[in-house]
């Protein structure tokens, strides 16, 4: 499935690639990636000719019905692995878990260090307990990875995709086998983490913001909130 999923993404959007032999032709590797569009998943995938394994919500995995086994076997079919992210550090422990056990077999494993979707576009800060852990405790290399334009073609809410042509631009990888088994100090773990947004904030040219993506949709989810909750019907708010 993920060779159709792939080439049908190739033909209809056409995505450009820029520093893909820097992808190992085999063993394991971490793709770091930027998170702008639910689509990341699939074009970074696409793009590459070895399968690229991602954690997604255990929900894609679990509804019921004929929709629900379809969505299942497309996520299946496209290097998705489903992990219940709704349980806290438990859930967060299982998906590194997950992470180590692709690595250990070889494969690649995609993650995105900001946690979730930028929600305007800006690269945010790393979160440094899932992509520094699985880099320490493996001695993978770590390869920074850009996707570019994404959120233009599927905002999000947007169900329909606008056709555009997006970019993935690819980073030399970086090695941080020298820190191998201290994925237990705080300290290294974050600073880990800054590299591989720096070289992420690189590779993108985007804005970077000193801070967490989870925050910054609270902070604008409230002053949305309050914004329309401020002024009564009929109302101007000065």
């Amino acid at each position: 499935m993920k060779m159709s999923v792939g080439a049908g993404l190739k033909v209809v959007f056409r995505p450009w690639v820029e520093g893909g032999e820097h992808v190992p032709a085999e063993g394991p590797a971490i793709l770091a990636s930027n998170h702008l569009s639910f689509s990341d998943s699939f074009f970074l995938p696409a793009v590459l000719d070895r399968k690229v394994t991602f954690i997604a919500k255990a929900e894609y995995f679990t509804s019921p019905g004929l929709k629900g086994r379809l969505t299942a076997a497309f996520f299946k079919g496209v290097g998705q692995l489903p992990v219940d992210r709704s349980g806290g550090r438990a859930a967060g422990e299982a998906a590194i878990r997950s992470g180590i056990s692709v690595i250990e077999r070889g494969e690649l494993f995609g993650i995105y260090p900001e946690g979730t979707r930028s929600p305007d576009g800006r690269l945010y800060r790393g979160k440094p307990g899932g992509l520094a852990r699985i880099a320490l405790a493996t001695g993978a290399p770590v390869i920074p990875v850009a996707m570019i334009d994404t959120e233009k073609i599927q905002p999000p809410g947007k169900v329909v995709p606008k056709l555009m042509r997006p970019g993935i631009r690819i980073g030399e990888p970086l090695d941080f086998s020298r820190y191998q088994g201290m994925d237990g100090d705080r300290f290294i773990l974050r600073s880990v983490t800054d590299q591989v947004m720096y070289a992420i904030m690189k590779l993108s040219g985007q804005e970077y913001v000193d801070m967490y993506a989870t925050v910054a949709k609270r902070m604008l989810a409230e002053a949305a909130k309050d914004e329309s909750g401020d002024a009564a019907p009929g109302e101007s708010k000065e």
